[in-house]
């Protein structure tokens, strides 16, 4: 019982340092935030299912165009634009040809640079594009990619801090706990959120356990949504292997700012995946 209660009180720290919810905790340990990475796809959950509400009840008002972007803006704005932030820092520091130390300043500075600004503009614009084709196909699917494609991108994160050491100064870090090795554990866990996840949406999508939804929602989930989200992981993960090799040789390692551009281009390839495998050519 005290273990359960200890991994619930890693999620509320996980909730508090991804999103604006406001978590009163009556005490706090550093360690724990180090430790509540593994949780981190549930609070990917959580936003992504906030996201589906905002998305299925704007549809019902304004055409696909404007529910995603109503839905995208919701996410955002539940996070503060964490990983957005981190996205941009991320292509300005290594969008163009400088050394190690040069990046590392460069993703400090708060400024906005020109390959921050195409950088966050373009991986937007993509994932706008790619919901607005599942929503104009089935509001249901969107919806559905939004919550997974928000929780799976977040343990891809937590896979890159397992794999690769804190590139910059432990010191300096804005979060100190999150700069330590993240072991083996929180990837682990990491990924059984999302699988378990995966797992949930492939059952419900299932021919058998369609027979027992309602005919409405029966209707909308397509056949191939199984194999179509085993597929969207497969992308996701090989998008994390190509940021983890592309940080190491550019940086020896990972920061904050790169795991929110990873959690970003992550999420954009599972939209772009789940597009690609259900929606007709």
């Amino acid at each position: 019982m005290r273990a359960f209660v200890h991994e619930l009180r890693l999620l509320a720290v996980a909730l508090q340092f991804l999103t604006r919810i406001p978590v009163p905790l009556r005490r706090f340990d550093p360690q724990w935030l180090h430790h509540s990475a593994r949780h981190f796809p549930a609070v990917g959950m959580l936003v992504g299912a906030f996201g589906a509400c905002v998305l299925a009840g704007a549809s019902l008002i304004w055409p696909a165009p404007v529910a995603v972007l109503a839905s995208m803006a919701a996410t955002a704005w539940l996070t503060g634009g964490f990983h957005e932030d981190g996205l941009a820092d991320t292509c300005d520091g290594l969008g163009g040809a400088v050394s190690r130390e040069r990046a590392l300043e460069i993703m400090k500075d708060s400024r906005l640079g020109s390959y921050g600004a195409l950088g966050l503009a373009f991986t937007i614009a993509l994932k706008a594009a790619a919901l607005v084709a599942l929503a104009a196909h089935s509001i249901a699917v969107a919806a559905g990619a939004l919550v997974f494609a928000h929780a799976a991108s977040r343990a891809c994160a937590v896979v890159l801090m397992g794999a690769l050491p804190y590139a910059g100064d432990v010191d300096h870090a804005k979060a100190k706990p999150m700069a330590r090795p993240a072991g083996a554990l929180a990837p682990a866990v990491a990924l059984g959120w999302t699988l378990a996840l995966a797992a949930a949406v492939a059952l419900t999508g299932s021919g058998t356990a369609a027979d027992a939804l309602p005919a409405a929602l029966a209707a909308v989930l397509p056949a191939a949504l199984p194999s179509a989200l085993a597929a969207a992981l497969l992308a996701a993960l090989a998008v994390t292997a190509w940021c983890g090799r592309w940080l190491r040789r550019r940086l020896g390692g990972y920061t904050g700012d790169t795991l929110g551009a990873t959690q970003q281009w992550t999420e954009l390839s599972i939209y772009l995946a789940l597009a690609a495998l259900l929606l007709p050519a």
